[in-house]
């Protein structure tokens, strides 16, 4: 296991996560509503640029390894999942949509092994509808943590919650768009299986 800064960021995303689901376990008499929600929403908005930078620095300082590879994706599939069993338990997220985000990336992370032990990974690199589904989820999700105002126009939960269902089929349509792509793959294994 290569121990270097882009790995370091990310184990530090893994273990940031009990203290982000632990803020709404915090007594109203230590920490506010207002200031759990504040809490984290930053502690979710840096987890998400540690995301960003852990990949920057990797290339940058030619720290690129396969172990650092296979822990960044699960970093952020775990801080997601958390942050939508978090709105989820808050009542400020329909739980049917939690089950489609946290389902496709389960899915689309088995798909991605199979294939790449098939020498296929080409075929489900991520796409840019899969780029778009995660630009609006890592906006959604700030939104719909903070749950408060900002000035008199801005609801963050009404557009948190747009932006979170806009999410949700667009990680339909990427899982169904990666399912396409690797078929012939499936097929063509089986065929030769059964030959």
């Amino acid at each position: 296991m290569p121990y270097n800064l882009p790995n370091l960021l990310t184990w530090l995303r893994i273990l940031a996560i009990p203290l982000f689901v632990g803020i709404f376990y915090f007594p109203h008499s230590w920490l506010s509503p207002v200031n759990q929600n504040l809490i984290a929403t930053l502690i979710f908005a840096g987890a998400a640029v540690t995301d960003w930078l852990d990949g920057y620095l990797a290339r940058v300082l030619n720290q690129a390894s396969a172990f650092g590879a296979f822990l960044d994706p699960v970093a952020d599939k775990l801080m997601v999942s958390a942050a939508l069993i978090v709105l989820v338990y808050l009542g400020r997220l329909d739980a049917p949509i939690a089950l489609i985000i946290i389902g496709r990336e389960i899915t689309v992370s088995a798909l991605r092994e199979w294939m790449a032990q098939i020498g296929q990974s080409k075929s489900v690199a991520v796409s840019f509808l899969g780029k778009i589904k995660t630009t609006s989820q890592m906006i959604a999700i700030p939104l719909l943590l903070y749950h408060e105002n900002v000035g008199e126009n801005f609801n963050t939960q009404e557009i948190g919650t747009w932006l979170i269902y806009i999410a949700a089929v667009l990680t339909l349509w990427s899982m169904f768009y990666y399912l396409k792509a690797a078929m012939p793959q499936v097929l063509k294994n089986e065929t030769n299986k059964g030959s």
